[in-house]
């Protein structure tokens, strides 16, 4: 499987996949690449609708460039913990934006969500997440008042009093069921419409078969959610450097 960046040929490719409305895995084994990068690359260049391979390929020329120039002028800038690669994790970090982004995520708000899990502490304030993601502490508030909003991050006090935003294993749970309740109350609303439409008419009937659906949707997502929560505080058996310890070690 080759590496390195794609060539404006393969994002030729790419468009022409799309126009013939070839899913991302297809296009990815005519070229021999991930699906992820495919996708990542259509996601972060307008999406498939707007995907067009010559400025896909300006504008990572453009990025490529930007990173060369700002990269030896950030003294500042600390090597990643854990013998981390700072070129993988970033390239990660892109992988999981684009994925939270199929999800329905706007991108502003995906990009705060990965740096957010991808951070040991699963905390940053404001400005550091203003200052790792390089943009505006305006769209850093903006994102964080959405995220909060879906129940996917929450705020705390450190020390130092400083506002912090927090993602760790209680607001995924807590994410899902607030996702579940705003399923129910669709399923509340489309069991409104059968009365105002008359049982036994069409219209009712298929409000009514909705309603039934997402009711039964609903309530198996809290169901699970509460059967896995204790997996959210399970600790792994084997340790990050692969020297295990628990019952199954050896």
């Amino acid at each position: 499987m080759p590496g390195g960046r794609l060539t404006q040929q393969e994002r030729q490719r790419i468009a022409l996949g799309l126009a013939d409305g070839l899913a991302y895995a297809q296009i990815a084994r005519g070229l021999d690449r991930p699906t992820s990068t495919i996708t990542r690359e259509v996601m972060r260049n307008g999406g498939p609708t707007a995907y067009r391979a010559d400025l896909a390929h300006r504008a990572t020329e453009h990025r490529a460039h930007r990173r060369r120039q700002t990269a030896p002028r950030d003294p500042q800038t600390s090597p990643q913990p854990h013998g981390r690669d700072s070129d993988a994790v970033r390239e990660y970090e892109e992988t999981l934006t684009t994925v939270l982004m199929q999800t329905g995520a706007p991108k502003m708000m995906a990009r705060v969500l990965a740096c957010l899990y991808t951070t040991d502490t699963g905390s940053h304030t404001a400005s550091e997440l203003a200052q790792r993601l390089q943009v505006s502490p305006a769209s850093v508030s903006k994102a964080i008042a959405y995220l909060e909003s879906q129940g996917l991050v929450r705020r705390e006090r450190d020390e130092r009093r400083r506002e912090r935003y927090v993602v760790d294993d209680d607001v995924w749970y807590q994410s899902m069921i607030a996702s579940a309740r705003g399923t129910s109350q669709l399923a509340d609303v489309a069991r409104q419409g059968v009365g105002v439409l008359g049982h036994g008419t069409p219209a009712a009937a298929r409000l009514e078969s909705i309603g039934r659906f997402v009711d039964f949707v609903s309530e198996s997502i809290v169901r699970a959610a509460e059967q896995a929560r204790e997996v959210l505080y399970t600790k792994p058996v084997t340790p990050p450097d692969g020297n295990g310890s628990g019952p199954h070690s050896t």
